[in-house]
């Protein structure tokens, strides 16, 4: 049964820290594959930084092409909102039963992931797979110690976030080391975030 981690972000834009991060995860974990899972808008929450999902979903298209075992994923576009993990998982699971699907997230996330809907279901069938952070403050002893949560220690810490990156561009300044080459050129020619 293939392996497959799920990491959810709006990606927008997705840049280097969230490719080293899913490439990682892929190459240093017991993880087959990572699906880049583009969160969609929420219909109540209209920002107007957020770029339309599909052309989110194009510049992770663009950002993992040259990785085999990275993918992007737009499965939940087609699911009703507001979207929650644990429909997303039971949604990929009947679709692909021959995958085992594993969470990834980051140390931040999973501190408050007991406020998660259905948080101890996703748990008890899907295992977490956690990157550090450098600010979060340490899980509790029960989630650190739970046999489904697993922490990948030597993942490189990334601390580059989208904000920074869309502020910068509006400011005109030069980023284009913070994102795949592919994804600079997509966002100069759309003129996004100016």
């Amino acid at each position: 049964m293939k392996k497959t981690g799920l990491y959810f972000g709006t990606f927008n834009p997705i840049h280097i820290g969230h490719l080293v991060i899913a490439n990682h995860m892929q190459q240093f974990s017991d993880l087959d594959e990572v699906w880049l899972v583009v969160t969609p808008q929420n219909p109540f929450k209209t920002k107007m930084s957020l770029l339309d999902n599909r052309h989110r979903y194009e510049m992770v298209y663009k950002a993992t092409e040259a990785y085999p075992g990275l993918k992007p994923s737009d499965i939940e576009f087609e699911l009703p909102q507001p979207n929650y993990t644990i429909h997303t998982l039971v949604h990929l699971q009947e679709k692909y039963p021959e995958k085992n699907f594993s969470l990834i997230m980051g140390e931040d996330n999973l501190s408050n992931f007991h406020k998660w809907k259905n948080h101890d279901v996703i748990l008890k069938h899907h295992e977490i797979y956690v990157y550090p952070r450098v600010e979060s403050k340490p899980p509790s002893e029960t989630l650190k110690d739970h046999p489904n949560i697993h922490f990948v220690d030597d993942a490189p810490l990334m601390e580059i976030s989208s904000t920074f990156i869309r502020k910068s561009i509006r400011k005109g300044k030069i980023v284009r080391p913070l994102l795949p080459d592919k994804v600079w050129e997509y966002i100069e020619e759309m003129n996004f975030y100016k």
